[in-house]
């Protein structure tokens, strides 16, 4: 398998659940509100024997020419967007979920940004993110997902093509959940916001903002100690130094 980081760069997040571009070289965290934390925002693309995966898919920020970062980060690395077979979702928290689609001015509407692909989205996640209750979610642009075809709705455990595996955690938000790939005797695991960063695989952290931190703690010992028996590949999508780690 290939893998290919897109990054979108660095950001720190608050209370308010706004991601502020962090420049590294020149900006301070100490200047940010207290209790922000630094982050990268970072999907994937996987090219396997079968598929181009994207995984999850960054804020959804287009550049001055109003074009999808995404997508322009995509074309950088010589993917055409319409290739992408497959979106892999961990969950719909807006980091996550913006490059799913973008909006048309003209037509004043929402549209899927990969026409090509079929989106792997749990279904209570998405019923949990239209309630409208919580500002890590972005209902109105999540509503075009409840009527589009290309939409398949995952319930907890579960197998895509006979080699993508899925498994509800209900660890960094209620119904978040994570990939596992396997192909030609390779094995890609990604976490999403359970297993965001290397470091946390290597220490007994709870995180305050995880759904249940005590279980996502407890899930990422487990996981670690079984990729490093069987080889596997992490992509931790908020790692700024290490964003792939392959034992």
């Amino acid at each position: 398998m290939k893998i290919i980081p897109l990054s979108e760069g660095s950001f720190t997040i608050d209370k308010t659940k706004e991601f502020v571009p962090f420049n590294l070289d020149t900006d301070q965290l100490q200047d940010r509100p207290v209790g922000s934390l630094l982050v990268e925002i970072q999907p994937f693309v996987v090219i396997t024997s079968k598929d181009m995966l994207l995984l999850d898919t960054g804020l959804g920020f287009t550049d001055k020419d109003d074009v999808l970062l995404l997508h322009r980060h995509l074309i950088a690395n010589g993917i055409d967007p319409l290739s992408i077979t497959k979106v892999l979702m961990t969950h719909l928290h807006k980091d996550h979920s913006g490059g799913m689609m973008k909006y048309d001015a003209q037509r004043q509407e929402y549209f899927l940004s990969f026409p090509q692909a079929d989106y792997y989205i749990n279904r209570r996640e998405l019923d949990f993110a239209l309630l409208g209750q919580n500002a890590s979610y972005h209902e109105q642009k999540l509503r075009l997902l409840q009527h589009a075809s290309q939409v398949v709705l995952t319930e907890d455990t579960g197998q895509i093509d006979g080699y993508i595996s899925y498994e509800v955690t209900a660890a960094h938000s209620p119904h978040h959940q994570v990939f596992k790939i396997v192909d030609n005797d390779e094995i890609v695991f990604f976490g999403g916001d359970d297993a965001p960063q290397w470091q946390q695989m290597k220490s007994r952290f709870v995180a305050k903002y995880d759904h249940d931190g005590p279980k996502a703690m407890q899930l990422r010992k487990d996981w670690w100690a079984e990729g490093e028996q069987n080889r596997w590949t992490f992509l931790f999508y908020h790692d700024i130094k290490k964003p792939i780690w392959k034992f």
